[in-house]
């Protein structure tokens, strides 16, 4: 399958969806949902693509224009103006387009469990932790996602040993996935009297949130002792 063929069968995707859930055929609730989960995916990719192929025309017009032999020098003049910036849109929006198309992480769009344990470092890698937590508590304001502390071990003196968090919202994994591992800071503590430049770490760890599994279990399963 062709690029272009590609982006008509997206387009055509997101119409057949936009009319199935506008008729109230979706079959039942559960099948709504995907078909709106879906549906939400698509858009900003048809949107891009109603943005290249707008540029594309507007080009193919102005070319046009300036290859008429009966276009005055001042018209001219702007649309060849107007081609060369276009020129150099349309590749930027082709590339953006491609790197939407690309496979998806499929648990990107789920809410994740952040995980930040103090390392190397006694009480400052502590305080450093707790900046970390700081930083992803404001990050996750500022994209309006819910943070929620679920556990916390704390040195009384502002750092942290340890703390979990769940992050809920739209995109949160996709976003925060790459943050695993282990950060490191090099700086004067405040536990620091000697003016001394200490390294500390700690380590972090972002996991996607499980889904919900039911589970049954045969009572011909199960031994129980007293």
């Amino acid at each position: 399958m062709s690029f272009d063929e590609r982006l008509e069968q997206i387009v055509s995707r997101h119409k057949e969806l936009s009319n199935l859930m506008s008729s109230g055929d979706g079959g039942d609730a559960d099948e709504f949902v995907r078909m709106s989960k879906e549906f939400a995916e698509l858009t900003p990719i048809v949107n891009a693509i109603s943005l290249m192929k707008d540029a594309q025309n507007e080009a193919g017009d102005l070319a046009e224009l300036i290859a008429d032999a009966d276009t005055d020098e001042e018209m001219k003049s702007m649309a060849q103006h107007e081609f060369k910036a276009l020129a150099g849109k349309i590749p930027k929006l082709e590339k953006n387009l491609q790197i939407m198309l690309l496979p998806r992480d499929v648990a990107d769009d789920k809410n994740a469990i952040l995980e930040v344990r103090a390392g190397t470092g006694g009480e400052e890698a502590a305080l450093f932790a707790a900046d970390l937590l700081r930083m992803y508590q404001r990050y996750a304001d500022k994209h309006h996602w819910k943070f929620e502390i679920m556990n916390s071990s704390d040195t009384g003196i502002g750092g942290i040993k340890e703390v979990s968090a769940e992050i809920s919202g739209k995109g949160v994994f996709a976003r925060l996935k790459y943050e695993s591992g282990v950060h490191r800071v090099q700086r004067v503590p405040d536990t620091e009297s000697g003016g001394r430049i200490h390294t500390s770490a700690a380590t972090v760890a972002v996991l996607p949130e499980a889904e919900e599994v039911d589970v049954e279990i045969n009572d011909t399963d199960l031994r129980i002792d007293t």
